[in-house]
């Protein structure tokens, strides 16, 4: 098969087959720059492969970036130790998850508990709020979603706030959402554009799914600019979601405490411009991290495993990536049907979460081993710290 080449950093950790073609298929447009970069969390996605790096010269594939636009981590150490837990965490956990609008029936803030906007919404959503109608002014269709609504909500599937310790026991806030029910809008919309685009090419290309955005074609610098507005919206969700947590905690532990004493804030669903092997490429990071020399970053394992703290080694074989999390080894439907609510207890016995039916299809045992992924990209990343979750909230 023609197409440029893919360096994989999988070595120990399995790769599906239908991962292996979409990856393929990929490589074979023609804009692709030097190589596609596989993480080991690498698994079978939507148009393109979650845990793929994808650099391009003048051209852009809005299903490469996907729906969950700007989706990522943020994560803050506190002041506080594991000895200034209660012993029952279930109050934190309930006092969390009252807090934060999360899930299907109270996925935004005008619904159940979450009647009343926080000032700090109101004052996040003022510098999105311009550049949001200069968007829609073109695209009305946008106008008609949960944007602001949304702004400080953390959504469902496998978004999820957690309180962790690290191997000194320190407490650590750490949570993973992304652009919620505008960002998904964005992309839906820009890769039904592309696709009416190419109609006329759809036939030539591996799927329909790569359609893609040349350079100074119609709706290029249109996509560029809302995606760059949801990745910015994602961004402020999570640090409103944070705020929200640490306030959260502070009124249930009754004691003060400072947090950020470290903090990290990342995409890993994104496109940005970047300097690669001497030249201006654009660079879709599907399920992965950007990973610069001395960059700290976080890759989360499952709700049942460690998590880690990463710093950047600037490999550029990797355009300076690594992998998102531990990555899928099932769907959601197959570990529905192969595990049970027993299961679920048991593989989250040492943390204080939910254990039912409606969140199995994360359970631990649906992902890649963790300590597999991180040994695959030896060279990628170096660990900072180590973390364990004690509570998991799931969206």
């Amino acid at each position: 098969m023609s197409g440029k080449p893919i360096k994989f950093w999988t070595d120990g950790v399995p790769v599906e087959p239908e991962a292996l073609r979409q990856l393929q298929n990929t490589a074979q447009l023609p804009f692709i720059f030097k190589h596609i970069a596989v993480m080991p969390d690498v698994h079978l996605g939507k148009g393109s492969t979650i845990g793929s790096v994808i650099p391009t010269v003048g051209a852009i594939i809005p299903a490469a970036v996907g729906v969950d636009i700007g989706c990522g981590m943020i994560a803050a150490r506190t002041s506080l130790v594991a000895a200034d837990l209660p012993d029952n965490l279930h109050g934190l956990r309930r006092a969390i998850e009252q807090a934060v609008p999360h899930g299907k029936t109270f996925g935004k803030r005008d619904q159940g508990a979450w009647n009343d906007v926080p000032a700090q919404v109101d004052a996040a959503w003022r510098p999105l709020a311009e550049r949001f109608r200069r968007i829609t002014a073109k695209y009305p269709r946008l106008e008609k979603t949960n944007n602001r609504q949304h702004l400080g909500t953390l959504g469902t599937g496998n978004h999820f706030i957690e309180v962790c310790l690290d191997e000194e026991q320190r407490v650590w806030f750490m949570l993973h959402s992304g652009s919620r029910g505008v960002g998904n809008a964005i992309g839906t919309l820009f890769i039904e554009l592309a696709q009416a685009d190419m109609r006329q090419h759809l036939a030539n290309l591996p799927d329909r799914d790569l359609a893609y955005f040349q350079e100074g074609s119609r709706h290029f610098d249109d996509y560029v600019e809302a995606v760059e507005w949801a990745q910015d919206f994602a961004r402020q969700n999570r640090a409103l979601m944070m705020q929200t947590v640490v306030e959260a905690a502070r009124q249930r532990l009754h004691r003060p405490f400072a947090a950020e004493l470290e903090a990290v804030n990342c995409h890993h669903n994104y496109v940005q411009r970047e300097w690669h092997f001497g030249q201006e490429v654009l660079v879709t990071r599907k399920g992965a991290l950007s990973a610069r020399q001395g960059q700290l970053g976080i890759i989360p394992g499952s709700m049942g495993a460690k998590s880690y703290i990463v710093r950047g080694l600037g490999n550029p074989e990797s355009f300076c990536s690594c992998s998102h999390g531990a990555g899928r080894v099932m769907s959601r439907a197959q570990a529905k049907k192969r595990f049970t609510v027993e299961d679920q207890i048991r593989a989250t016995a040492h943390v204080e979460c939910r254990k039912d039916r409606e969140v199995i299809d994360e359970i631990p045992m649906a992902y890649k081993d963790i300590d597999a992924v991180m040994a695959a990209q030896r060279d990628l990343v170096e660990v900072v710290h180590t973390l364990r979750q004690v509570v998991c909230v799931k969206g």
